[in-house]
């Protein structure tokens, strides 16, 4: 089943945050961050959104503060996430977080990894400076990294699966630091493949 995907705005603090929504929110949700030089707009645009509701999944993706559509909130990195994830009613989400995004989503997983069914991590920033918080952690982790990456060397990835004793790594070849860009579909079916294997395990976990 296929849903639109629409714009809305939610009051995070005292910034309206700008962000896309798409399919049955009973479904399993997955949250997108964004790069710098990217929004919301972007994973709508790739067809990613489109993608996952067709595949029955609950998708929203938000304009982090100062970018897109979204108004600034100085000094707020830490406390972000977790307010919107509950005000969206996100618990239990698939988080996707590429780049820069990793300024909010790491401390996010570091605090509030049970929140989380999973965690996509497209070469987020921040990985060297929170190794030592991160090994240990058990949340479901796949790390998406372009192979020609040079702003995030590829070696972090191996990093986080030697950190993290549930992760993996995809490297996608010939594909640079926003590797979603160049080498979209292979970045759709490896996305897609984790996120029904992780939300799958946790409906029979419940059963």
């Amino acid at each position: 089943m296929e849903f639109d995907i629409t714009s809305k705005v939610i009051k995070i603090q005292t910034a309206n945050i700008h962000y896309f929504e798409g399919g049955d929110p009973q479904y399993p949700s997955v949250l997108f961050l964004h790069g710098s030089s990217f929004s919301s707009q972007t994973w709508k645009e790739l067809g990613t959104l489109k993608r996952l509701t067709q595949k029955n999944f609950h998708v929203v993706a938000i304009d982090l503060p100062g970018y897109g559509k979204s108004e600034s909130i100085s000094d707020y990195h830490v406390e972000f996430l977790p307010k919107l994830v509950d005000r969206l009613n996100l618990k239990g989400a698939v988080l996707v977080s590429p780049s820069m995004s990793g300024t909010y989503s790491l401390s996010f997983v570091l605090k509030h990894s049970e929140q989380l069914k999973g965690f996509v991590a497209v070469a987020p920033v921040g990985i060297l400076k929170m190794s030592q918080q991160l090994r240990g952690i058990l949340l479901p982790t796949l790390a998406i990294w372009g192979s020609d990456d040079r702003i995030v060397p590829v070696e972090q990835a191996d990093l986080l699966v030697e950190l993290m004793p549930n992760a993996q790594k995809i490297i996608l070849p010939k594909a640079g630091h926003a590797c979603y860009m160049k080498a979209t579909n292979k970045f759709h079916e490896a996305l897609i493949q984790f996120v029904e294997k992780v939300t799958k395990e946790e409906s029979e976990e419940s059963c």
